[in-house]
């Protein structure tokens, strides 16, 4: 492989792109507010996501190990962003790929998994307690058993998990140099919560993180209830969520998702998913409690092309978010945060 005079500015493979992400003003969206806002533009990850960085670094970690070799199969449990993620890393890597779904695995996403060449195992119901994720994870138990060399890359225990996002901090406190005071960052798995939690902590900073969880989550003691919009919140407890190390945190219903995406959309001609829209929902419903000058970060997560079947289409909302009609303007659009 030739390598002279090649700049330091390209990168000599795929996975090298992952992280580094743009930090993106938000100067529209909120512009009647006397703080700043700041979006982390995960979606600019190449597999379009901010679990691009979870899954690199749990498979490296694990290859580093020798936990797994060329040619073992990593099995994982994921609504749509991690399988895509391990999908990318695992082609790259030479390993095979089983994701377990559920109903709510977009077809968008479905077709890339299928494209990378990922196996797909869908479970179709869920268990009575613990919804679909507990039906998922129990799938995956099954596999591991049943196939040889298999590894669980585990997102909702592995300790990489949330020691990934220690970079993804520096990255953002670097770009503000050092000012940061509130970060608000979408719930699920709880480990880029935690990794920004525990960065925060170990290196004694002011910023407040606030958590955003899906109204029909449980890791902050609500009721299960049904939930359309994947990506954020969860229907078993975090294995990585300590609420002492959070400041506050906010609910967010598939409305607020929905409205937070066409009014991101609007605002600052950013197409991203539904978590997203929760995060800039969250921030509207906090807002109040953010003192002027404040510095505040959310993270833009994945791409809204995943999601123009659902919350970017009209028809959708209005037959599955039937309560979101009085959001409509007579242009059609989504009113404005």
């Amino acid at each position: 492989m030739i390598t002279q005079n090649i700049s330091d500015t390209v990168s000599d493979s795929i996975i090298n792109t992952i992280g580094n992400t743009p930090l993106v003003q938000l100067n529209k969206i909120f512009k009647h507010n006397k703080f700043n806002l700041f979006g982390k533009l995960e979606a600019a990850n190449p597999a379009g996501s901010i679990k691009d960085r979870t899954s690199l670094f749990i498979l490296q970690q694990a290859l580093a190990n020798g936990r797994i070799k060329k040619g073992d199969t990593v099995i994982e449990s994921s609504s749509g962003n991690m399988a895509v993620g391990l999908a990318q890393a695992c082609l790259y890597y030479g390993l095979k790929l089983i994701v377990v779904v559920d109903p709510k695995l977009n077809l968008h996403t479905e077709k890339i998994l299928n494209t990378y060449g990922a196996r797909i195992e869908k479970v179709t119901e869920p268990k009575e307690d613990g919804g679909f994720l507990a039906a998922r994870l129990e799938r995956v138990r099954y596999l591991l058993i049943s196939i040889p060399n298999s590894f669980w890359s585990n997102q909702y225990g592995n300790q990489d998990n949330p020691l990934t996002h220690h970079k993804t901090m520096t990255e953002i406190m670097d770009s503000l140099e050092g000012k940061l005071d509130y970060l608000f960052v979408a719930t699920s798995t709880c480990g880029t919560l935690m990794g920004c939690a525990d960065y925060i902590k170990e290196n004694n900073l002011d910023t407040k993180i606030i958590a955003v969880d899906a109204v029909g989550s449980v890791l902050f003691g609500g009721p299960p209830l049904k939930r359309l919009i994947p990506g954020h919140g969860a229907g078993v407890p975090s294995q990585f969520l300590d609420t002492d190390k959070i400041y506050d945190h906010v609910y967010v219903d598939d409305v607020d998702c929905a409205r937070g995406c066409w009014s991101l959309l609007e605002n600052e001609s950013i197409l991203c998913g539904g978590s997203s829209g929760g995060m800039i929902s969250a921030v509207k419903k906090y807002s109040k409690k953010i003192e002027a000058d404040s510095n505040c970060a959310l993270f833009l997560g994945d791409r809204g092309e995943r999601y123009l079947d659902t919350i970017y289409n009209q028809d959708w909302l209005l037959k599955e978010l039937p309560e979101s009609r009085n959001a409509f303007t007579p242009l059609g659009g989504w009113k404005v945060a």
